[in-house]
């Protein structure tokens, strides 16, 4: 190409630029087409009476028992590992004892909405087995290392599940995966942090888009976001999934923010996601201590009937005798019930926020009813003051006077040292059961 030919390119191309300015200084009115509406037909926005109350969510139990020991029978003919035969066989050994864990209720979950049809997608990580070894959504043999997926081997109707184990870079899988639901709403599209705050290297899909797109631009998403959080003694990065920041984003019903106590709760959780006729982002604080813990367990009976739990009351508490009421969110409520159950008292109630937003306003004025104005009313948190939900609550509860047992103002999340953590932690509790 010489430079004459160069130049005639280049005056051809600003002819078009050109041609197309004097076209739009044309067009006195913008229509903005959604090239998804074909996609999204049949779902609605949402209104705030969508958040009063879950729909039901319960599947028959026989239906359940069925899924529950398909999707734990691994294919014969094949050679595994020991550890992961033993797993397989202790998952059916629930069953006999109703004695269902935190993976059970989530994979139930799962095999109960691929049985229905819909599809699922799960990237992260590591969670084809669980950054903490709880899901083994994917199994491998021991001779040839063939994959096999359980939960693609229900029945011949169901959904496709896939799960993937993501590289390292949370922008990037984020970001794809918040387009994916977009483009699938019919499908439950999830992203799995390996840590609750690794979400922080996809802050800017979040600000922009999840928190704030179906305001800008009237583009509702679905996707959800499991960040396990909890504080165990094993430092900054590796405790806190940063709720309060989620709770700052969170207005006019634009987030879920969810953070469950048991697998019944969680398995209600995950199928109203898809149960709902619109679509919102759902922000998981996923557990680790209760992946394994006796008392985080639930029945079959409790995922066959009723819906999810926003707000969990104490059934142990005797309103004749009761004078303080402790809310609180997560494993920190067995923390607090497991040295509560060493002292000689009574007069503590200990109720769960389930959901954190949309504020359960209506189940919370309940539960103030129930327990009247006379009592002390706490929220305590394992997170410092500075952080977690409490500026959250303050903003939202209006019923009485409230406060706050926590950490010390910080600007770690947590203390690196797991002596520190366990004098902090115990402080806490300490003061919630001297408060009265």
């Amino acid at each position: 190409m010489n430079i004459e030919e160069g130049n005639q390119m280049e005056k051809e191309f600003d002819d078009m630029l050109q041609e197309r300015l004097n076209d739009a200084k044309q067009i006195e009115k913008a229509k903005i087409t959604n090239f998804l509406e074909e996609v999204w037909r049949g779902f609605r926005k949402s209104i705030p009476n969508d958040f009063e109350n879950s729909p039901s969510t319960g599947v028959d139990k026989s239906k359940l028992l069925v899924l529950a020991k398909k999707m734990n029978s691994l294919p014969e003919g094949k050679k595994y590992f020991r550890k992961i035969v033993k797993l397989f066989d202790d998952r059916l050994k629930m069953l006999e004892t109703d004695k269902l864990d935190w993976a059970m209720g989530e994979l139930l979950a799962y095999a109960t909405l691929l049985d229905e049809g819909n599809t699922i997608r799960i990237s992260g990580q590591d969670v084809e087995r669980g950054t903490f070894s709880h899901r083994h959504a994917v199994v491998k043999t021991e001779d040839d290392e063939e994959e096999v997926v359980p939960l693609n081997l229900l029945n011949d109707h169901q959904g496709k599940f896939e799960i993937y184990n993501s590289l390292l870079s949370e922008y990037a899988v984020l970001g794809f995966d918040y387009g994916y639901a977009f483009n699938t709403p019919n499908g439950l599209t999830i992203w799995e942090a390996q840590f609750g705050d690794f979400f922080n290297g996809a802050q800017i899909i979040i600000d922009q888009f999840l928190s704030a797109a179906e305001d800008k631009w009237g583009t509702p998403n679905g996707l959800v976001m499991l960040l396990p959080h909890g504080y165990e003694g094993m430092g900054s990065e590796h405790s806190s999934a940063r709720v309060e920041r989620f709770l700052q984003l969170c207005a006019e019903e634009n987030f879920q923010v969810a953070n469950c106590t048991n697998p019944a709760n969680y398995f209600h959780l995950l199928r109203r996601q898809m149960a709902r006729p619109f679509r919102k982002p759902l922000v998981v604080l996923t557990p680790k201590k209760l992946l394994r813990y006796h008392r985080a367990v639930s029945s079959i009976e409790e995922m066959s009937s009723g819906c999810f739990q926003e707000v969990i009351d104490d059934s142990l508490a005797k309103k004749s005798k009761i004078n303080q009421v402790v809310l609180c969110s997560g494993k920190f409520y067995y923390d607090l019930i497991e040295h509560y159950e060493t002292l000689d008292k009574k007069n503590i109630a200990f109720i769960r926020l389930e959901q954190l937003y949309p504020f359960p306003e209506s189940q919370l004025r309940s539960i103030f009813n129930k327990y009247g104005k006379d009592c002390k009313y706490v929220w305590a948190q394992e997170e410092p003051l500075n952080m977690g939900p409490w500026s959250y609550i303050l903003r939202k509860w209006k019923y009485s006077k409230i406060v706050c047992f926590s950490r010390e103002e910080s600007g770690s999340p947590a203390s690196g040292s797991p002596k520190v953590f366990e004098r902090r932690h115990q402080e806490i509790i300490n003061k919630v059961m001297s408060y009265s």
